[in-house]
């Protein structure tokens, strides 16, 4: 493929969808002739369909997911049949973090590979970061796209990286106060590891000492939840931005917030196609406000593997599609969870990022929890874990006052168990919210 490298619309996340529409179809007519003549992957699945030209007519194709790729990559390693370029092209390996099952391996040519950090680069841009900031980045860097593709979109909005990762939590602070840095790329989870760190090991520094005033966060669900979003600027002194969504297999980071609004703004237009569908039939839904559905996903622009029609399992609602005051076009949207962390409850369809809003309105628990799910479905009741807050004594109502605020605001009956605070293991990386024992 030769377009790649003109491939980006300069300012594409400003632009107006009919400035859009020329540019993506001339990109689709490129890449649908590309991947029908080398993704034998997606050939055997549309069984001798051709790709419509018009990229409207996207839908006509059959989904594909994640379980099929594990296959070709099982048949087909180590990257599978859907590979649609030489691996002589390849410039970089990653592995996707497998959260929800195997590991993949990912390739991206040096043209792939351009292209998604300028795309992350206009996320972390928009949530406020540029030239002047000192910015950590704390995750993984060992083969994740997480870690050196993210660390190059922070690059991208020509602020000054720090390179950390994970672990060595005492040294990220001394680096910190040392080097002055300004801001920090996370989990919305590790502020609190690292408030842990502080009380035991730097006894009266205080967070808000540190100078740390942007949180840039990803990987993981939770800033959607303004209750967490005060206690990141109570206890911080910085400012919150949710500024880092992405699926491994398609794009590191393509959604991010900015000032003016908590919700993600798609900020891939020329480069990404996206549909909603029903989840449990596939169905088409119309990508437009008040829409919820399945994130579904197709490369305008990709060279070693191109997807089409990919199933993201991300759950998202639309809220709005009409521009931004920040002057940004693409459609706001929040990540309501994962169709794989959906738990069903008596017919009520529940997820993570569900329940953590209930719980960070109860200042005598510390926010962290656990769905732990013992036996298969169906179930009648939410066995729910959580952890007291720092200094709460323990009291024989609270698991009936959690289960009350649970019922009150979700409908459904949640088994309550409460923990002492410390009681969840301290993690660097992704939080697992839902815990199917014996899997």
């Amino acid at each position: 493929m030769t377009s790649l490298p003109t491939a980006l619309m300069p300012g594409a996340e400003f632009r107006a969808p009919a400035e859009l529409a020329a540019h993506q179809q001339a990109a689709w007519d490129v890449q649908r002739r590309h991947v029908a003549a080398n993704s034998a992957f997606y050939r055997r699945l549309w069984d001798g369909v051709a790709p419509p030209a018009d990229l409207r007519e996207l839908h006509r194709l059959p989904l594909s997911d994640k379980g099929q790729l594990r296959l070709s990559q099982a048949a087909h390693p180590p990257f599978g049949d859907y590979l649609a370029a030489p691996e002589s092209m390849g410039a970089r390996l990653h592995r996707t973090s497998g959260t929800t099952g195997q590991a993949m391996n990912l390739a991206l040519s040096a043209a792939d590979c351009r292209v998604t950090e300028a795309v992350g680069g206009r996320c972390h841009s928009a949530a406020g970061l540029g030239p002047g900031h000192k910015v950590v980045h704390c995750l993984n860097y060992q083969m994740w796209m997480g870690g050196l593709t993210d660390h190059l979109t922070l690059e991208a909005t020509g602020a000054l990286v720090v390179p950390f990762g994970v672990g060595g939590t005492e040294l990220l602070i001394r680096t910190i106060r040392e080097v002055g840095i300004t801001a920090i790329s996370c989990t919305p989870s590790y502020p609190a590891v690292l408030e842990r760190v502080l009380a035991e090991r730097f006894p009266g520094l205080a967070p808000r000492e540190l100078g740390l005033r942007l949180g840039l966060f990803g990987g993981e669900a939770g800033l959607d939840d303004p209750a967490l979003r005060e206690r990141i600027r109570a206890t911080w002194g910085m400012e919150p931005r949710n500024a880092n969504y992405g699926v491994s297999d398609v794009f590191s980071n393509f959604a991010g917030q900015c000032a003016h609004d908590t919700r993600l703004h798609f900020m891939a237009a020329d480069v990404l196609w996206p549909e909603l569908v029903e989840p449990e039939t596939g169905a088409p839904v119309a990508l437009e406000d008040g829409a919820e559905g399945e994130l579904v996903l197709t490369h305008l622009v990709r060279d070693c593997q191109p997807l089409v029609r990919f199933r993201t399992g991300d759950i998202i609602a639309v809220d709005a599609t009409a521009p931004c005051r920040c002057g940004r076009t693409g459609f706001r949207f929040r990540v309501i969870g994962r169709s794989d962390d959906m738990v069903v409850v008596r017919g009520l369809n529940l997820f993570p990022t569900m329940v953590a809003a209930v719980l960070g309105e109860m200042p005598e628990l510390s926010g962290d929890y656990r769905i732990v799910l013992s036996a298969p479905p169906p179930y009648d009741r939410l066995p729910l874990h959580v952890e007291r807050a720092r200094g709460v004594p323990d009291s024989p109502g609270l698991a009936a006052r959690v289960a009350a605020a649970v019922k009150a605001r979700l409908g459904a009956t949640a088994e309550v168990t409460v923990l002492p605070p410390g009681s969840f293991p301290v993690t660097e990386g992704k939080t697992k919210r839902v815990i199917r024992e014996g899997r």
